[in-house]
Protein backbone atom coordinates (compact mmCIF):
# COMPACT_ATOMS: atom_id res chain seq x y z
CA UNK A 1 0.00 0.00 0.00
CA UNK A 2 3.07 2.24 1.14
CA UNK A 3 4.60 1.46 -2.26
CA UNK A 4 1.68 2.36 -4.25
CA UNK A 5 0.72 5.78 -2.70
CA UNK A 6 4.77 6.41 -3.16
CA UNK A 7 4.42 5.64 -6.92
CA UNK A 8 1.80 8.12 -7.42
CA UNK A 9 3.20 10.83 -5.87
CA UNK A 10 6.32 10.59 -7.84
CA UNK A 11 3.88 10.51 -11.12
CA UNK A 12 2.19 13.36 -9.68
CA UNK A 13 5.36 15.01 -8.81
CA UNK A 14 6.97 14.43 -12.42
CA UNK A 15 3.73 15.59 -14.18
CA UNK A 16 3.65 18.85 -12.33
CA UNK A 17 7.74 19.22 -13.26
CA UNK A 18 6.48 18.69 -16.92
CA UNK A 19 3.73 21.11 -17.12
CA UNK A 20 6.24 23.73 -15.31
CA UNK A 21 8.81 23.01 -17.88
CA UNK A 22 6.38 23.18 -20.58
CA UNK A 23 5.05 26.57 -19.59
CA UNK A 24 8.58 27.75 -19.17
CA UNK A 25 9.70 27.03 -22.53
CA UNK A 26 6.03 28.63 -24.46
CA UNK A 27 6.53 31.97 -22.12
CA UNK A 28 10.25 31.72 -23.91
CA UNK A 29 9.34 31.31 -27.08
CA UNK A 30 6.71 33.89 -26.86
CA UNK A 31 9.61 36.37 -25.16
CA UNK A 32 11.88 36.06 -28.30
CA UNK A 33 8.76 36.12 -30.89
CA UNK A 34 9.49 39.13 -32.83
CA UNK A 35 6.81 41.67 -34.05
CA UNK A 36 6.68 41.97 -37.96
CA UNK A 37 4.94 44.18 -40.28
CA UNK A 38 3.71 42.31 -43.47
CA UNK A 39 6.56 41.99 -45.95
CA UNK A 40 9.40 41.61 -43.22
CA UNK A 41 11.18 38.56 -42.99
CA UNK A 42 13.73 37.16 -41.01
CA UNK A 43 17.04 35.89 -42.49
CA UNK A 44 19.41 33.33 -40.55
CA UNK A 45 23.00 34.03 -40.80
CA UNK A 46 26.51 33.45 -38.99
CA UNK A 47 28.55 36.18 -37.96
CA UNK A 48 31.87 35.27 -40.19
CA UNK A 49 34.52 38.29 -39.15
CA UNK A 50 34.06 41.52 -37.04
CA UNK A 51 35.60 44.64 -37.45
CA UNK A 52 35.74 47.54 -35.54
CA UNK A 53 33.07 49.02 -37.12
CA UNK A 54 31.01 46.35 -38.87
CA UNK A 55 30.17 42.74 -38.38
CA UNK A 56 30.39 39.99 -42.04
CA UNK A 57 26.92 37.71 -41.60
CA UNK A 58 26.67 34.71 -44.05
CA UNK A 59 23.19 34.40 -44.60
CA UNK A 60 23.10 32.04 -47.39
CA UNK A 61 22.10 35.23 -49.69
CA UNK A 62 24.57 35.30 -52.97
CA UNK A 63 26.33 38.32 -50.79
CA UNK A 64 27.61 38.66 -47.48
CA UNK A 65 25.41 41.87 -45.33
CA UNK A 66 27.82 43.93 -43.16
CA UNK A 67 25.77 45.30 -40.42
CA UNK A 68 27.37 48.41 -38.44
CA UNK A 69 27.99 47.00 -34.99
CA UNK A 70 26.52 50.75 -33.29
CA UNK A 71 23.07 49.31 -34.70
CA UNK A 72 23.40 46.32 -31.09
CA UNK A 73 25.38 49.09 -29.10
CA UNK A 74 23.22 51.92 -29.50
CA UNK A 75 20.45 49.26 -27.76
CA UNK A 76 22.85 48.52 -25.26
CA UNK A 77 23.17 44.72 -26.56
CA UNK A 78 25.97 42.72 -26.48
CA UNK A 79 28.66 43.12 -29.77
CA UNK A 80 28.18 40.12 -32.10
CA UNK A 81 31.34 38.34 -32.04
CA UNK A 82 32.93 35.00 -34.99
CA UNK A 83 30.27 32.23 -34.72
CA UNK A 84 27.47 34.08 -33.71
CA UNK A 85 24.22 32.56 -35.26
CA UNK A 86 21.88 35.70 -35.50
CA UNK A 87 18.53 36.78 -36.92
CA UNK A 88 18.31 39.61 -39.39
CA UNK A 89 14.67 41.12 -39.92
CA UNK A 90 14.51 42.61 -43.65
CA UNK A 91 11.62 44.89 -44.92
CA UNK A 92 9.76 44.98 -48.74
CA UNK A 93 12.83 46.41 -49.76
CA UNK A 94 15.07 44.10 -48.64
CA UNK A 95 17.04 46.66 -46.30
CA UNK A 96 17.86 46.47 -42.81
CA UNK A 97 15.74 46.75 -39.95
CA UNK A 98 17.14 45.02 -36.85
CA UNK A 99 19.71 42.10 -36.02
CA UNK A 100 19.65 39.89 -33.15
CA UNK A 101 21.11 37.06 -32.03
CA UNK A 102 19.27 33.86 -31.94
CA UNK A 103 17.41 33.48 -29.21
CA UNK A 104 17.30 36.88 -28.47
CA UNK A 105 14.47 38.95 -26.83
CA UNK A 106 13.24 41.83 -29.30
CA UNK A 107 10.93 44.13 -27.54
CA UNK A 108 9.47 45.85 -30.69
CA UNK A 109 5.83 47.18 -31.22
CA UNK A 110 3.46 48.10 -33.66
CA UNK A 111 1.26 51.16 -33.75
CA UNK A 112 -1.52 51.50 -36.58
CA UNK A 113 -2.33 55.20 -37.12
CA UNK A 114 -1.67 57.86 -39.45
CA UNK A 115 1.21 60.73 -39.82
CA UNK A 116 0.02 63.66 -38.20
CA UNK A 117 1.88 66.05 -40.41
CA UNK A 118 4.32 66.26 -42.79
CA UNK A 119 8.21 65.50 -42.24
CA UNK A 120 10.74 67.57 -42.16
CA UNK A 121 13.39 68.23 -44.26
CA UNK A 122 15.68 65.39 -43.24
CA UNK A 123 13.27 63.09 -42.64
CA UNK A 124 15.00 61.90 -39.30
CA UNK A 125 11.63 62.28 -37.21
CA UNK A 126 7.87 61.59 -37.66
CA UNK A 127 4.97 62.51 -35.74
CA UNK A 128 2.34 60.07 -35.35
CA UNK A 129 -1.04 59.94 -34.30
CA UNK A 130 -2.61 56.61 -32.75
CA UNK A 131 -5.70 54.97 -33.26
CA UNK A 132 -7.16 56.49 -30.36
CA UNK A 133 -6.07 59.90 -31.49
CA UNK A 134 -2.91 60.50 -28.99
CA UNK A 135 0.28 62.29 -30.56
CA UNK A 136 3.43 60.89 -30.52
CA UNK A 137 7.48 62.19 -32.15
CA UNK A 138 9.47 59.19 -33.33
CA UNK A 139 12.87 59.05 -34.76
CA UNK A 140 12.75 57.67 -37.65
CA UNK A 141 16.13 55.15 -38.86
CA UNK A 142 17.61 55.96 -41.95
CA UNK A 143 16.20 53.06 -44.23
CA UNK A 144 12.85 53.03 -42.94
CA UNK A 145 13.26 57.24 -44.26
CA UNK A 146 12.22 57.33 -47.51
CA UNK A 147 9.16 54.57 -46.94
CA UNK A 148 7.77 57.04 -44.23
CA UNK A 149 8.17 60.09 -45.86
CA UNK A 150 6.26 58.71 -49.14
CA UNK A 151 3.38 58.40 -47.30
CA UNK A 152 0.64 60.97 -47.24
CA UNK A 153 -0.62 62.61 -44.14
CA UNK A 154 -4.26 61.02 -43.29
CA UNK A 155 -3.36 57.40 -44.51
CA UNK A 156 -3.66 54.90 -42.40
CA UNK A 157 -0.30 52.57 -41.87
CA UNK A 158 1.42 50.65 -39.74
CA UNK A 159 4.50 51.88 -37.69
CA UNK A 160 7.30 49.45 -36.88
CA UNK A 161 9.21 50.77 -33.44
CA UNK A 162 12.65 49.02 -32.18
CA UNK A 163 13.93 49.53 -28.87
CA UNK A 164 15.47 52.81 -28.68
CA UNK A 165 11.82 54.20 -29.32
CA UNK A 166 12.43 54.57 -33.00
CA UNK A 167 10.23 54.22 -36.31
CA UNK A 168 12.04 51.28 -38.07
CA UNK A 169 9.65 50.09 -41.01
CA UNK A 170 6.06 51.06 -42.12
CA UNK A 171 3.57 49.62 -43.88
CA UNK A 172 0.27 50.87 -45.89
CA UNK A 173 -2.43 49.45 -44.07
CA UNK A 174 -4.94 49.57 -47.26
CA UNK A 175 -4.50 50.76 -50.66
CA UNK A 176 -7.68 52.35 -50.69
CA UNK A 177 -6.69 54.26 -47.84
CA UNK A 178 -3.53 55.85 -49.53
CA UNK A 179 -5.97 56.73 -52.47
CA UNK A 180 -8.53 58.41 -50.10
CA UNK A 181 -5.86 60.71 -48.68
CA UNK A 182 -4.40 61.42 -51.97
CA UNK A 183 -7.99 62.53 -53.25
CA UNK A 184 -8.47 64.65 -50.25
CA UNK A 185 -5.30 66.72 -51.67
CA UNK A 186 -3.26 65.20 -48.16
CA UNK A 187 0.14 66.68 -47.84
CA UNK A 188 3.43 64.27 -48.21
CA UNK A 189 6.34 65.09 -46.97
CA UNK A 190 9.18 67.34 -48.71
CA UNK A 191 11.59 65.85 -50.85
CA UNK A 192 14.92 65.64 -50.19
CA UNK A 193 15.43 66.57 -54.03
CA UNK A 194 17.07 64.48 -56.48
CA UNK A 195 19.58 63.07 -54.33
CA UNK A 196 21.56 59.46 -53.71
CA UNK A 197 20.90 57.58 -50.46
CA UNK A 198 24.46 56.28 -49.59
CA UNK A 199 24.27 54.35 -46.12
CA UNK A 200 26.57 52.77 -44.44
CA UNK A 201 29.73 53.06 -42.10
CA UNK A 202 32.38 56.30 -42.32
CA UNK A 203 36.14 54.59 -42.89
CA UNK A 204 37.77 57.41 -43.15
CA UNK A 205 36.51 60.86 -41.61
CA UNK A 206 36.23 64.23 -43.64
CA UNK A 207 39.66 65.44 -44.59
CA UNK A 208 40.94 67.64 -47.26
CA UNK A 209 36.74 68.22 -48.68
CA UNK A 210 36.38 64.54 -48.99
CA UNK A 211 34.76 61.39 -47.02
CA UNK A 212 35.20 57.76 -47.96
CA UNK A 213 32.41 55.83 -46.68
CA UNK A 214 31.82 51.19 -47.07
CA UNK A 215 28.93 50.32 -48.01
CA UNK A 216 26.31 47.66 -46.92
CA UNK A 217 27.67 45.96 -49.61
CA UNK A 218 31.24 46.00 -48.19
CA UNK A 219 32.11 48.61 -51.35
CA UNK A 220 34.29 51.48 -50.13
CA UNK A 221 33.93 54.84 -51.72
CA UNK A 222 34.75 58.30 -51.64
CA UNK A 223 32.70 61.66 -51.95
CA UNK A 224 33.89 65.77 -52.41
CA UNK A 225 32.11 66.93 -49.35
CA UNK A 226 30.09 70.68 -50.75
CA UNK A 227 31.59 73.60 -48.22
CA UNK A 228 28.04 74.26 -46.85
CA UNK A 229 27.55 70.65 -45.43
CA UNK A 230 31.31 70.46 -44.16
CA UNK A 231 30.70 71.35 -40.70
CA UNK A 232 28.06 68.89 -40.28
CA UNK A 233 30.29 65.84 -41.85
CA UNK A 234 33.31 66.95 -39.68
CA UNK A 235 30.91 65.60 -36.56
CA UNK A 236 31.46 61.78 -38.25
CA UNK A 237 34.16 60.07 -36.89
CA UNK A 238 35.42 56.71 -38.19
CA UNK A 239 33.15 53.78 -37.41
CA UNK A 240 29.76 56.26 -37.30
CA UNK A 241 27.19 54.83 -39.58
CA UNK A 242 25.18 57.59 -41.66
CA UNK A 243 23.09 58.13 -44.79
CA UNK A 244 25.25 60.17 -47.23
CA UNK A 245 22.95 62.20 -49.57
CA UNK A 246 25.05 62.47 -52.92
CA UNK A 247 23.68 64.94 -56.02
CA UNK A 248 24.20 64.91 -59.73
CA UNK A 249 27.47 65.78 -59.27
CA UNK A 250 28.62 62.71 -57.01
CA UNK A 251 28.82 65.50 -54.18
CA UNK A 252 27.69 65.10 -50.95
CA UNK A 253 25.47 67.64 -49.87
CA UNK A 254 23.86 66.82 -46.59
CA UNK A 255 23.96 63.63 -43.97
CA UNK A 256 21.45 61.33 -42.10
CA UNK A 257 23.22 60.94 -39.22
CA UNK A 258 22.42 56.59 -37.73
CA UNK A 259 22.88 58.17 -34.14
CA UNK A 260 22.19 60.41 -31.92
CA UNK A 261 24.71 63.68 -33.40
CA UNK A 262 27.67 65.14 -31.42
CA UNK A 263 26.57 68.32 -29.65
CA UNK A 264 29.51 69.86 -31.33
CA UNK A 265 31.76 69.70 -33.93
CA UNK A 266 35.53 67.65 -33.81
CA UNK A 267 38.26 70.14 -33.34
CA UNK A 268 41.00 69.53 -36.34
Amino acid sequence: MASTILRSLAGFTCSLLMGVSATYADSEVAETKHQLLPGNRILLGTVEEVRSDQAKINTGEGQPRFIPMNVRKDKGLLDLKKGDHVELTVNDQNLLVDVHKAGEASHHRVIRGQLAGPMETGHEKAVIRTGEGKEESHQVQSGARSKVASIPVGADVTFLIDELDKIVDVTMGTTESVHRAAELGQQKSPPKGNLNQIVGVITKPLKDNTIVIRTEGGKEQSYEVRPLVQERLAKLSRGDSATLLVDEEHKVTDVSFNQSEKSSPKQK
